[in-house]
């Protein structure tokens, strides 16, 4: 049984003194009314508030992950965090592959791929998000685009790494414009990349492996959009910045 989760993604938003009040919101909310663990819990704020953010919820059950980082351990890089940097502060997850990474900052599979493997060498779980625009989906390309998303940012990648690795399946077209793909479409993209998993690690890896749902999600679709059978949370994105709707989202999964 794969544990699900649920990690938000909070992008350029909040500024320090903001983060600090959404996350102390948020803890009490889980703290108080959380009826089970079954889900695991992520948030990722801005790397402005990863310190102070681990701090507040130390003793909860409520992980921290960053948005982005560098694949290099250090050097200059003006402007860029590294995996070890991450880790060291303590935080557990970290985002790679976004699409708004993929679409504004030119990121590669490829360059997701070295990510990939520094953050794993650092102890951090990774959310590797794949997904296609609405162009591709109209012309039936987004088959191809996923497979090629999922196959070249894996690479490199072992079969005792993947623990290691989320994925998250963000269309482009449900990602901040309110509209979500349906739970059969959702469930039948998660299916696929599966088999694209079995094809390169074998069916044992491949159950095991989280599969994210991200585009949307909010709390009147949720539950449906995680009671489909390959469907093992969500990456949220707006709804995480309100702490009763991301809550409500993480009822959902348990």
């Amino acid at each position: 049984m794969r544990r699900k989760i649920v990690a938000g993604n909070w992008k350029m938003h909040k500024n320090l003194v903001e983060s600090q009040a959404l996350v102390t919101e948020i803890r009490g909310i889980v703290r108080d009314e959380l009826l089970s663990n079954d889900a695991e819990i992520v948030i990722c704020p801005t790397f402005l508030a990863l310190p102070s953010s681990i701090k507040l919820l130390e003793g909860s059950n409520i992980a921290v992950g960053a948005q982005n980082m560098h694949q290099e351990a250090q050097g200059a890089f003006t402007g860029e965090i590294s995996a070890p940097m991450i880790q060291s502060i303590g935080a557990t997850h970290v985002i790679i592959g976004h699409s708004e990474r993929r679409q504004y900052f030119g990121e590669t599979s490829q360059t997701c791929a070295l990510k990939t493997k520094a953050a794993i060498n650092n102890q951090l779980t990774v959310l590797y998000c794949v997904g296609e625009t609405l162009e591709q989906r109209e012309s039936d390309a987004h088959w191809t685009v996923i497979e090629e998303q999922v196959r070249l940012g894996l690479q490199g990648i072992s079969a005792e790494e993947m623990k290691n690795v989320v994925i998250a399946y963000e269309p482009v077209w449900a990602i901040g414009t309110g509209k979500t793909a349906t739970s059969a479409q959702a469930q039948e993209v998660h299916a696929f990349i599966r088999t694209i998993i079995e094809k390169q690690y074998g069916d044992q890896i491949a159950q095991a492996t989280r599969i994210l749902y991200g585009g949307s999600v909010k709390p009147d679709n949720a539950k449906e959009l995680f009671a489909q059978a390959d469907i093992d949370g969500g990456l949220i994105g707006g709804a995480a910045l309100k702490a009763r709707d991301f809550f409500d989202i993480i009822q959902a999964a348990v």
